[in-house]
């Protein structure tokens, strides 16, 4: 295990331990929301080429006040049991945040997907799945794995195909895992619902002129500047989304391969295409590449979203941001020590466990679509398309004026399900930051961000635990 793997899992229960101080739960009740609940640990062979290859690989259930858990699976060589704790840890706070009413859980593969092929990946896949049937760590209301890193929708396809399979004629069979492609009884809007909840989370923070005069920052997220570590799916939708909706200026992105930099704007839209064709984002039009690739922490910017893995500042590259907010969309990129250095510094860090809960979120609404078997906007769309189409005639009627067939459409227009998703999302999110700003508010001794965010998601999953009658 690498001295940044043990940080982020250090640096989690540091961070509920500040936290949980500053409440008034009992000690052992504090301990039975902090432990991981249930750990397997499982090596199992699968045939690759002409030899058998042991892969190791997890499932950790991290708090059972409710059920089903909830988390992703993640594939990466250097995954490990403490990382996925923490990860699975993580889940439980933040589906506490947002009120989605899942356990946490997490799913980790010991493998580097970019050494496989498509086959060997899904024979992988298809037998850590059987592992999670035989000791029961997956099913609708039991545990439901999800896309993380080095994972996407076509893993998840066949986690679902391989658990039909065993689980011939379950009625919710395809609530088993979310994250599925749209015609495999997935939900519109997931892909990107990461991205969207971050710039959604951005947004509302940037909304509060009090706060952002607290912080020293203008008010509004339109044209901020934005540096982006981590072109993934969460990056990606990060950049695009915070472009097109919120007029942000994105200066410099980091990926493997190196950080490119433009201060008069990258256009990710063209970045990620470019990076399809040539396999690596150096050599962008208009951008100049950093000598060093690390070099991405000490940009000056309004906003530095590192979107990758975890521990990515640390205490040893903390002094070197300039960025005024951290926006944490990957899971832990900012260790507990790192934290306490930038805080100093007057930097404002939004934390992962409520700015990245746009997955889960979006992931809770693809879970009860699975449930009740109907697509979101079928039964409604239509007929509020003739109410909304009669109201426009009726104004037309009593005015005297006509509306042209373009203010027609966009007015009369019903909500398909992507328009509900987004609609949701971006309430939970708004939602979820108030109820985080209200502590942070309240609690004087809660000084960042991150406490009151901790603080939020203890007293939830302790009233949860209270109300079960665990601890009366």
């Amino acid at each position: 295990m690498s001295e940044k793997q043990a940080s982020f899992y250090a640096s989690v229960e540091r961070n509920f331990d500040k936290a949980a101080a500053l409440t008034d739960h009992p000690k052992g009740l504090l301990e039975q929301i902090k432990v991981c609940n249930a750990i397997y640990q499982m090596n199992f062979p699968v045939k690759i080429g002409n030899s058998y290859q042991v892969i190791e690989a997890f499932r950790v259930q991290h708090s059972h006040h409710r059920l089903p858990t909830k988390g992703g699976i993640r594939f990466s060589h250097l995954v490990n049991k403490e990382e996925v704790m923490a990860l699975a840890s993580l889940m439980t706070y933040k589906c506490a945040l947002v009120d989605v009413p899942f356990g946490g859980a997490k799913g980790g593969v010991s493998v580097s997907p970019r050494k496989y092929t498509e086959e060997q990946l899904e024979k992988i896949t298809r037998r850590y799945t059987v592992e999670l049937v035989r000791k029961g760590f997956i099913g609708p209301g039991i545990d439901v794995p999800a896309p993380d890193y080095g994972t996407g929708s076509r893993e998840m396809a066949w986690i679902l195909d391989t658990y039909q399979q065993l689980k011939n004629g379950e009625l919710d069979s395809a609530a088993c895992v979310t994250g599925k492609p749209v015609n495999q009884n997935g939900i519109r809007g997931r892909t990107e619902a990461t991205g969207r909840g971050v710039f959604y989370g951005l947004k509302e923070m940037l909304s509060n002129e009090a706060d952002c005069k607290a912080w020293g920052l203008k008010p509004g997220i339109e044209g901020k500047t934005m540096v982006i570590q981590g072109l993934g799916n969460v990056g990606s939708y990060t950049g695009t989304i915070s472009i097109d909706e919120g007029d942000v200026k994105v200066i410099a992105v980091s990926e493997i391969e190196g950080t490119i930099v433009d201060e008069n704007g990258i256009d990710i839209h063209k970045l990620i295409k470019y990076r399809k064709d040539k396999k690596s984002i150096l050599g962008f039009p208009g951008t100049k590449t950093l000598p060093k690739r690390d070099n991405w922490v000490g940009i000056k910017c309004d906003i530095l979203v590192p979107a990758a893995l975890e521990s990515q500042i640390h205490k040893g590259n903390a002094k070197k941001v300039k960025a005024k907010i951290i926006a944490e969309a990957a899971n832990g990129p900012v260790t507990a020590e790192a934290e306490e250095i930038l805080l100093k510094k007057g930097v404002v860090v939004v934390p992962d466990m409520y700015l990245n809960a746009g997955g889960v979120t979006v992931s809770y609404f693809e879970w009860l679509k699975n449930l009740s078997h109907v697509r979101y906007g079928r039964i409604e769309k239509r007929f509020d398309e003739r109410a909304y189409t009669n109201l426009v005639g009726l104004v037309e009627k009593m005015t005297g004026k006509v509306v042209s067939n373009k203010e027609k459409e966009f007015l009369t227009r019903g909500a398909d399900e992507v328009d509900l998703v987004r609609s949701g999302l971006e309430e939970t999110m708004i939602t979820a930051y108030n109820q985080i700003r209200e502590v942070y508010r309240r609690k004087r001794k809660a000084k960042d961000l991150r406490t009151a965010a901790f603080i939020n998601a203890i007293n939830k999953v302790a009233s949860d635990y209270m109300t079960l009658g665990i601890f009366p």
